[in-house]
């Protein structure tokens, strides 16, 4: 069992006006197992929740811990949160020029685990996910994500999660830009490494439509850098009936 806790969590970014608090006292636990759906209205600090989670340089935490299994997180470097068990999923995955999808996943994994793994079990793996993912083996040589189209670099971000095995997910916004099929496709790779790895999942989106295939345990309402409102799956039909108006309005009033 894992468990990632954030607390009283105050993020800002500098701007050209100077620094812009962004998140405003965030609390959130998620433990192995667990899905818990990040929603809410644009600007409202969802990807500055996962990026200062994963270690972007730009995001300063000012107030606030986040642990994972009683670790400080904040103490890591990028790569010691990813060894640590912590995996994001981008929201616009960049290209890697000169380094093929596959070189770039076995020295991830080698990197993760401290060993490189036995080549005959990682390639019988790795290609028995990509036809999963309906991904072609030539998928193999390309460079990490150049010339892929939007739902191939999602694809190959879910790849990296299967394969990655990580105790923490956070996926921002994988359903953008996906259509139908991209969709299921992508949502039934997540339901297929959370069930065989059993990590806990944030799943940051703004519609409900993945939550058709990617089942919520937890629903946050994020508004102003705070969350306005939680529950189960029950909100997020909630929000699609009733979008994030009266939350917005509830924020300016106050």
């Amino acid at each position: 069992m894992s468990t990632l806790e954030i607390r009283n969590l105050h993020v800002q970014v500098e701007t050209d006006q100077g620094p812009k608090e962004i998140l405003r006292g965030v609390d959130l636990t998620i433990n192995s197992g667990e899905i818990h759906a990040i929603m809410g209205p644009n600007g409202s600090g969802k990807s500055t929740l996962a990026s200062a989670i994963a270690g972007h340089p730009a995001y300063e935490v000012t107030e606030g811990t986040i642990t994972l299994d009683g670790e400080d997180v904040l103490e890591m470097e990028v790569d010691e949160r990813a060894k640590a068990g912590l995996f994001l999923a981008m929201q616009y995955p960049v290209a890697i020029p000169g380094v093929s999808l596959s070189n770039f996943l076995r020295t991830a994994k080698t990197a993760v685990d401290g060993e490189a793994p036995a080549l005959r079990s990682w390639m019988t793996e790795l290609r028995d996910a990509m036809g999963n993912l309906r991904m072609g083996n030539e998928f193999l040589e390309r460079n990490v994500n150049e010339g892929f189209s939007g739902g191939e670099k999602k694809r190959a971000e879910i790849l990296q999660l299967e394969m990655l095995k990580p105790k923490m997910a956070l996926l921002d916004e994988t359903d953008s830009g996906l259509d139908v099929d991209a969709l299921r496709i992508v949502s039934e790779g997540v339901n297929r490494a959370q069930a065989a790895n059993n990590f806990g999942v944030m799943l940051i989106t703004h519609y409900t439509r993945i939550l058709k295939y990617i089942k919520p345990d937890f629903v946050h309402v994020f508004v102003n850098g705070r969350i306005a409102e939680q529950g189960d799956a029950s909100l997020a039909e909630k929000l699609e009936a009733e979008g994030y108006d009266s939350y917005l309005k509830a924020a300016s009033d106050a």
